[in-house]
């Protein structure tokens, strides 16, 4: 089976990177039937910025009005899914490397018989990334 690569849509908050800031948010999008296809999180100086890369984005921005959320974006990155083996994105890194694209983050996870993965890439790499990647 080959991977599938989908340029996403992401979004982001930041809130107080304080326990229990995170649940709130994460609740209040389940209250409100967003699906997620990945939620990451991580500090940003004393806040903690919040991505959510939802099934759905106009659910998304209707829950972040309701909450009063100033919610960034859309911004862009890509989806990478496949059936899971060693070196799953060996080659999608490397046709990257060979056009000069740089990885500026990503996030991986196998369920040990498919995988998932959420590249991120510089802005004016996005469109050449695609390309590469073959990006549905």
């Amino acid at each position: 089976m080959a991977d599938t690569v989908r340029l996403i849509d992401y979004y982001y908050i930041q809130v107080p990177d304080r326990p229990g800031e995170g649940i709130e948010a994460l609740r209040h999008l389940q209250q409100a039937g967003v699906n997620l296809l990945a939620f990451h999180a991580f500090p940003a100086g004393r806040r903690a910025q919040l991505d959510f890369i939802p099934s759905a984005p106009a659910a998304l921005k209707t829950a972040a009005r309701q909450a009063k959320w100033k919610l960034v974006g859309p911004k862009k990155a890509f989806l990478i899914t496949g059936e899971d083996r060693p070196g799953a994105l060996v080659d999608h890194y490397q046709r990257l490397a060979d056009a000069k694209i740089n990885v500026t983050a990503a996030d991986a996870v196998s369920s040990g018989r498919q995988y998932a993965a959420v590249l991120w890439v510089g802005a004016r790499d996005v469109r050449k990334a695609a390309k590469v990647l073959g990006a549905a």
